[in-house]
């Protein structure tokens, strides 16, 4: 069984779910999630769609207009059935008899084609349901052009940054046989750059090396000069 750690991104996007699952009739049912990769974002929202029922699905870059309705049916259990819009089609009915939401990650690859922008856009009009999209910190740009689309967004929610906070909940994950001090943890928050996998892996190195050294906790002094996960390609060796 995975364990989600209850960082401060997960309770935005839950927050963000209920806005939109219990809007006052009348207001738009779209909302944007978007930030940096490694942010956590797509962890903090396929624990959302558990929790809200919600259909999810991730988007590829190669998809085209049928493949995205094909896919959202599969994770509906509804065998798809036609033509193009005959697939629309199902998917507005069962949204709409479900009343349950629809999750788009990736969305940056939909963004990028007004076809597709389009069609999510009649998934939104011929259900009426509510949509989260999730993509990258410039989606919210990209979608700027699609004015009718663009509109009809309720919410526009940034990921946020990883803190000390969310590493204290990240360490007993990742870390769990460890005390790690606040001092490497502040230090493993300063050089993620708000990244929360950034923090995940390092958490995951110090469990490794404190297993080697027979550690109970840790702390910046203990911890010394030895290396760290900043995300950086390695430099070769002997190369200035």
């Amino acid at each position: 069984m995975n364990l989600i750690a209850p960082i401060a991104n997960l309770d935005l996007v839950a927050v963000l779910m209920e806005k939109l699952v219990s809007r006052q009739d009348g207001l738009p049912g779209l909302a944007v999630y978007y930030g940096p990769s490694g942010y956590g974002k797509t962890t903090a929202t396929v624990a959302v769609a558990t929790r809200s029922r919600a259909y999810y699905v991730q988007m590829r870059s190669s998809w085209s207009r049928k493949d995205l309705l094909e896919k959202i049916l599969f994770e509906m259990g509804i065998k798809p059935v036609g033509r193009t819009t005959q697939l629309l089609d199902q998917i507005c009915e069962q949204l709409a008899a479900s009343r349950r939401p629809l999750i788009l990650d990736e969305f940056d690859y939909a963004a990028a084609k007004d076809a597709m922008v389009e069609l999510v856009r009649d998934i939104y009009e011929g259900s009426q349901s509510s949509l989260l999209l999730v993509g990258e910190e410039l989606l919210p740009n990209k979608l700027k052009k699609h004015e009718r689309f663009h509109g009809r967004v309720l919410n526009w929610l940034p990921a946020a940054p990883v803190s000390l906070d969310d590493a204290r909940l990240l360490a007993g994950i990742y870390c769990p046989d460890v005390t790690v001090a606040d001092d490497l943890l502040q230090h493993l928050v300063a050089l993620s750059h708000g990244s929360v996998r950034r923090v995940s892996v390092n958490l995951v190195n110090i469990q490794d090396t404190a297993n080697i050294e027979a550690w109970g906790q840790v702390d910046m002094p203990l911890w010394g000069h030895r290396e760290l996960y900043t995300g950086e390609a390695p430099k070769r060796r002997g190369l200035s």
